[in-house]
């Protein structure tokens, strides 16, 4: 209740500098990405008559969002347009903005990667990460089934930072089939590129991501962010047969779930193909440029032409 009202309080203060702010500074149009940070701006915005625009990269809109989208001039989305409860006429499917070395790798390309990486480039690897923060029970599951993965695959394991010494002391050494990381950010494209299959959180940059690769990639959500917003997240893509889904309480229970979804994948190239394809579908590469046109036409100095 303390933290509930001292939220409430911050929230307010919030709004006060936020409309001191605005009213200073004249902007031409507020862009929100959600949370409750953008809620006293886009309230601010709305008072002192600026057009607000709007971007949900989960399926699942925050509260922030679902309170500025009544005042929103354009809402943007990262998932189609059908697993939100927007007005119709002002929401736009545009996707989430990546980086433009998120791209579809040929075979060669894969097979440099690999090389790269220290990995050996005849075998199939596997990417297995957890986000920034890492995901224990998905590594845990990983080091249970590791002798098996490793007697087939190539495994390379993101543990995330706050896990990775707990890791590092019942894994092997870092070889050409296996390595461990506590983070990787920079050439993050290059490790996507070079797998085969990617085991992953379901954050809706990373997905979309893997999707403008084209990746085959099983989705481990995280059950305990809110509202569920991973899960709602990896159910898009897997209702369009784009990626499978493991739930993290499943894996711990019986981690060869993870190892038997690979094998599928990987020894299936038909299952494959049709992963990998209608993952692609959703690749929206364009989107940083749509959403900054979206974010121009909002503008008050286009109002005033």
């Amino acid at each position: 209740m303390l933290l509930n009202l001292r939220d409430i309080l911050l929230v307010l203060i919030g709004f006060i500098q936020s409309f001191i702010k605005l009213f200073l500074w004249r902007p031409d149009v507020v862009f929100a990405k959600g949370g409750f940070v953008s809620l006293p701006v886009g309230v601010a915005a709305k008072l002192l008559g600026v057009p607000i625009v709007i971007h949900d990269s989960d399926a699942h809109p925050g509260l922030t969002n679902r309170v500025l989208s009544r005042w929103a001039k354009y809402i943007a989305t990262g998932a189609p347009v059908e697993y939100y409860n927007y007005p119709s006429n002002k929401v736009y499917y545009l996707g989430v903005p990546i980086g433009s070395n998120f791209f579809k790798y040929d075979k060669k390309q894969q097979f440099q990667a690999k090389l790269e990486w220290g990995f050996n480039p005849k075998r199939p690897l596997i990417v297995v990460t957890g986000g920034g923060l890492g995901a224990n029970r998905l590594n845990i599951a990983v080091s249970q089934i590791l002798k098996e993965v490793l007697a087939k695959y190539s495994l390379a394991l993101i543990s995330g930072s706050t896990n990775y010494d707990k890791m590092k002391s019942i894994v092997p050494k870092n070889s050409d089939i296996f390595q461990l990381y506590p983070f990787v950010s920079e050439n993050i494209d290059t490790l996507f590129g070079a797998a085969d299959v990617v085991v992953a959180r379901a954050g809706a940059t990373t997905i979309l991501e893997l999707s403008a690769m084209s990746k085959p990639t099983i989705l481990v959500p995280n059950l305990q962010l809110t509202g569920g917003h991973q899960y709602k997240n990896a159910k898009v893509y897997s209702n369009a047969k784009a990626a499978e889904i493991l739930i993290e309480n499943d894996i711990s229970v019986n981690p060869e779930v993870i190892l038997k979804k690979i094998d599928e994948i990987i020894e299936n190239k038909k299952y494959r193909t049709e992963l990998s394809t209608n993952f692609n579908k959703f690749a929206k590469p364009k989107a940083a440029e749509e959403v900054a046109n979206l974010i121009i036409k909002a503008s008050r100095t286009n109002d005033k032409k």
